[in-house]
């Protein structure tokens, strides 16, 4: 079976809006675009490459698509996956892009994810995509976090578990501090959450 991996850039307070720079959401008047730029370096790099390398598809809302679809087939030598993997879109609206392959999904949105996670193929890669992340996270179809936590805060914007999130447990299986103080960590499933006393 597919697993679905969310990777994300996040704050300490939880926001994921517009992470990399001025072109993404500016939505509700967000005003920090491109905050991770101040932490780049050499083993952050190393660790995004190494995910950016594995085989792949990806499950992306509309809006992540629509900031990506003109700007990765002219970069794909950044990202030498990213042209050919297929793009499962969700969106109520598009139906079609220029950028291929895709498969765009509408409707009920778990029942098609979860066929699509039956089928054969890579694991689905989910960036950005913040109100189809919410969709998952309420259906229980996220297997995987793959988080770069930045050590600073933004008071507002998009955030990674908003309302609705459903009680989970997760094991720690992968983790690294960069020099510039980005916690690097993969979050697998670990069944429920168990309650228990001190």
């Amino acid at each position: 079976m597919r697993k679905i991996i969310v990777l994300e850039h996040i704050s300490l307070d939880g926001v994921i809006q517009a992470p990399g720079g001025p072109d993404e959401d500016t939505s509700g008047g967000f005003a920090y675009v491109g905050w991770i730029a101040p932490y780049s370096d050499p083993i952050l790099g190393t660790a995004l490459r190494r995910q950016m390398n594995l085989p792949f598809d990806l499950l992306l809302g509309r809006k992540t698509f629509e900031i990506w679809a003109p700007y990765w087939p002219q970069h794909g030598d950044i990202w030498p996956g990213v042209n050919a993997a297929t793009k499962y879109v969700v969106s109520n609206t598009l139906t079609s892009g220029a950028w291929q392959p895709s498969v765009f999904l509408n409707g009920d949105i778990a029942e098609k994810v979860t066929q699509i996670k039956q089928q054969k193929g890579p694991d689905l890669h989910v960036w950005g995509s913040g109100n189809l992340i919410q969709t998952l996270i309420r259906q229980d179809l996220v297997d995987t976090f793959w988080l770069m936590i930045y050590p600073i805060t933004l008071g507002g914007g998009k955030r990674l578990f908003a309302e609705g999130t459903i009680p989970a447990a997760f094991k720690v299986t992968e983790s690294t501090v960069t020099p510039s103080g980005v916690i690097v960590v993969r979050y697998e499933r670990a069944g429920a959450m168990a309650n228990g006393s001190l």
